[in-house]
């Protein structure tokens, strides 16, 4: 009898708590950071794939020629970016990312690392400019 007791009031507990639950939905700004940390992804893939084509789509014209004036050759190249801070304004969006990169060209590399901010523009967001230690620029090897 006791444990039946015991039961029937776990039951009167459990049960109303377990009701269904109001899902949030998700913030504007939360979209807008996931879609330029994608973008600040794809654009580190492309450079380390030598992907000018990848580079052009998500890039705007400034934005293109600030990559690609940058860029030496190399035969291989590791980079890793780690978003620090995020500033959304209403015409922009600044992604501060620190990174680590490693090239190789020939028996020579090169390690260097930095504090990059990307500035984000537009609908769907591109790439217009690099500030600061550029992850597209090392020193000659």
């Amino acid at each position: 009898m006791k444990r039946l007791f015991i039961l029937v009031i776990a039951i009167l507990v459990f049960v109303p708590s377990c009701g269904k639950k109001e899902v949030k939905k998700v913030s504007e700004d939360s979209i807008i950071a996931t879609e330029a940390f994608e973008l600040v992804e794809t654009i580190r893939n492309a450079y380390i794939k030598k992907d000018l084509i990848a580079i052009e789509r998500n890039s705007t014209k400034e934005g293109f020629r600030t990559i690609s004036s940058a860029m030496k050759s190399f035969d291989s190249a590791e980079l890793s970016f780690s978003h620090v801070f995020m500033e959304i304004d209403k015409n922009a969006i600044y992604l501060n990312v620190s990174w680590k990169g490693k090239w190789k060209k020939g028996e020579q590399t090169t390690e260097e690392r930095g504090m990059a901010v990307f500035v984000l523009k537009g609908r769907p967001l591109k790439v217009d400019n690099v500030l600061r230690a550029n992850p597209f620029r090392y020193s000659e090897l």
